[in-house]
């Protein structure tokens, strides 16, 4: 059977991961450190040769699509996009860690959003919209291979959500510029919207490549 292939990458470093805040929404490009981190990965590491490029419409995304895949086809899909963190944005652990909204919202759960943000429910089926778009995408164009840049809390609750198999969030953290390689099947994501997980990309250069090629 025909198999649709993703390499779900993480963005790089902004000036916001330097300070330790949470952005979603607010739309950093990426930091000068952030840049030479990506342009080193492509001295060190393989990326898959993909034929279009799927993005998350924040600068920090389409900057890092533009840096690892720069000849290729770039498409934005909105539900890729962070989470939103409501009134926490752009505030660090620091500023939040006596507020009770904030250690409310650090138990967890799937439906406790930040004071007008969103929940890990929503983001999931955002993340669940994405991927049928960009997947009946590539079934429509006949398009086998494709690079999706994106947030590190999409990726991890897409993947840990519809990724086998099952892995917890926090096993699926990865580092800037890196990700996982997923097999999508027609039959696996009409029956069980789900797809294959099959390991951690990029590869540096002379490592054993253990996927699906």
């Amino acid at each position: 059977m025909k198999g649709y292939r993703l390499s779900i990458i993480r963005h790089g470093r902004t000036i916001a991961n330097d300070k330790g805040i949470y952005i979603g929404k607010t739309d950093y490009p990426l930091s000068e450190t952030g840049r030479s981190e990506l342009l080193d990965k492509l001295d060190e590491f393989i990326y898959p040769k993909v034929e279009r490029v799927y993005s998350s419409p924040l600068k920090r995304c389409t900057e890092t699509a533009e840096i690892l895949f720069p000849h290729k086809e770039l498409l934005l899909v909105d539900d890729l996009r962070e989470l939103d963190f409501g009134e926490f944005e752009g505030k660090s652990v620091e500023e939040l860690i006596n507020r009770e909204e904030y250690k409310h919202w650090l138990k967890g759960g799937i439906d406790n959003a930040p004071p007008n943000g969103e929940s890990l429910s929503e983001l999931s089926l955002r993340s669940f919209k994405a991927l049928e778009e960009i997947v009946m995408d590539m079934m429509r164009e006949d398009i086998t291979h494709c690079a999706v840049i994106t947030h590190s809390g999409v990726m991890t609750n897409m993947l840990a959500c519809f990724g086998v198999p099952k892995y917890k969030p926090e096993q699926l953290t990865c580092n800037i510029g890196e990700g996982y390689e997923v097999l999508v099947t027609a039959q696996l994501w009409q029956r069980s919207q789900a797809f294959e997980i099959l390991g951690r990309i990029p590869h540096k250069y002379g490592e054993e490549i253990d996927l699906y090629y």
